[in-house]
């Protein structure tokens, strides 16, 4: 599906969808114990993925309305009837290996193409070292992957650099080994605030994880139960990053974003950035409310390294924003669903923005910038796609995105809401 935007102004109110990093931990605490209600959640492509292989382990999800009902395999992961298809989630993937590492057969994870081109190598090296069986079926760190092994628990060393779901598929497996692991990190940590969203999550399932010296250790023989039986969602700051950048750059009025309570995630830094470009933005904590008003925006320095999923946002506000803005930081973005720094270097580009890739920056001047409508490509990424459709609704002309539908990724009805809001949006096939 395609999908052309025209320049256009956004008002009233509008609620996040929850939080895709909060659901997919969720449904797999659910899965390690004996089952929990999971109460919000974003039931998107890449959630569902995950709930396929809770299902495959053992385990079983009731997609309702506004819940998935979960039965758990209570600590050991049956070995798959079949391979499983984490499709395009990476999350999916990193985090279930670990799972298919307590099983005692093997188990075989692929994806989509884009899945098959990530890197997975660090993990399975972790997972060797901790006497179970990971390899690449292709020998590259690259899915598809075999893995096994009935790992016990110990300890073992990871860089931090290239995926924080390293840590969180270590940390969730090892609260239900004998022994449970400690994480030793021998590099820098990137997307940190990632991990601690897993903390926040194994606390609310009752699960002790502690943060040491070198890394981060979880003692095994543990059991997955929430308060009551329930979990809820939290709404997600990625998803409101476009939501609340829309107000900034088109607001006729207000724009109040519903469902922005605090949590542990990181990319709630998008309030930060957009108010020191200047948008003005009033955050109601308490009730969970952001009300954001079309501003002037200047560029301003981002780094990062915590917060990679709001890099396109970022790029996308700095093209239509004065001066120059600076991501830095970056490399590890390269290693998403696409390569984001280059793909948003390459579309904005195609829209008439001046921009600068370098290994790990990605540098927009805005001031330099004429945005016009053209087509563009989405990258078969859900985060592209929705940035650049930030770019079209002020670009001068229509702005046509190839490859539109995987918004279902994480925000399902993206378009949906922008119409609601006022945006002039055409559907094609």
């Amino acid at each position: 599906m395609n999908v052309s935007v025209s320049p256009s102004r956004v008002a009233g109110r509008v609620r996040a969808p929850p939080s895709k990093s909060y659901t997919h931990r969720a449904i797999l605490a659910a899965g390690y114990g004996k089952g929990a209600t999971v109460t919000d959640p974003l039931d998107s492509a890449d959630t569902r993925a995950t709930a396929r292989a809770v299902e495959a382990y053992g385990g079983a999800v009731d997609r309702r309305e506004d819940s998935f009902e979960v039965v758990g395999f209570d600590g050991r992961p049956d070995v798959p009837d079949d391979v499983i298809d984490c499709a395009n989630s990476g999350t999916t993937m990193r985090l279930t290996t670990a799972t298919a590492a307590l099983g005692d057969g093997l188990t075989v994870l692929t994806g989509d193409d884009s899945l098959r081109s990530r890197p997975q190598g660090p993990l399975l090296d972790a997972l060797a070292d901790l006497d179970g069986r990971a390899e690449s079926t292709r020998d590259n760190g690259q899915a598809p992957l075999v893995v096994g092994g009935h790992i016990d628990g110990g300890t073992v060393a990871i860089p931090g650099d290239v995926s924080s779901q390293y840590i969180t598929a270590l940390l969730m497996a090892g609260a239900v080994t004998d022994d449970g692991i400690d994480v030793e990190l021998t590099t820098e940590l990137k997307s940190a605030p990632y991990v601690d969203i897993t903390l926040e999550v194994l606390d609310d399932f009752g699960v002790e994880a502690t943060v040491t010296d070198d890394g981060f250790s979880v003692p095994g023989g543990q059991s997955y139960a929430p308060e009551d039986g329930e979990y809820a969602v939290p709404g997600d700051f990625s998803s409101m990053s476009y939501l609340l950048s829309a107000g900034a750059l088109a607001a006729d009025g207000e724009l109040t974003v519903l469902g922005a309570r605090p949590s542990a995630q990181g990319d709630s830094a998008i309030v930060d950035v957009l108010e020191r470009m200047g948008a003005t933005l009033d955050w109601n904590r308490d009730e969970g409310e952001i009300v954001v008003e079309r501003s002037s925006l200047s560029g301003v320095e981002v780094d990062v390294g915590d917060t990679p999923d709001l890099l396109p946002t970022i790029a996308a506000v700095g093209a239509a924003a004065d001066g120059t803005t600076r991501i830095t930081n970056c490399e590890h973005v390269r290693y998403k669903e696409t390569d984001r720094v280059s793909a948003m270097a390459e579309e904005l580009t195609k829209l008439g923005a001046s921009v600068e890739e370098f290994e790990d920056e990605l540098v927009v001047h805005g001031g330099e910038s004429s945005l016009e409508g053209a087509t563009v490509a989405g990258h078969d990424d859900h985060r592209i796609i929705m940035s650049l459709a930030l770019a079209g609704l002020v670009a001068d002309g229509t702005t046509t995105i190839e490859g539109a539908d995987h918004v279902d990724v994480s925000f399902p009805g993206f378009f949906e809401t922008l119409r609601d809001l006022g945006v002039t949006v055409e559907e094609s096939a």
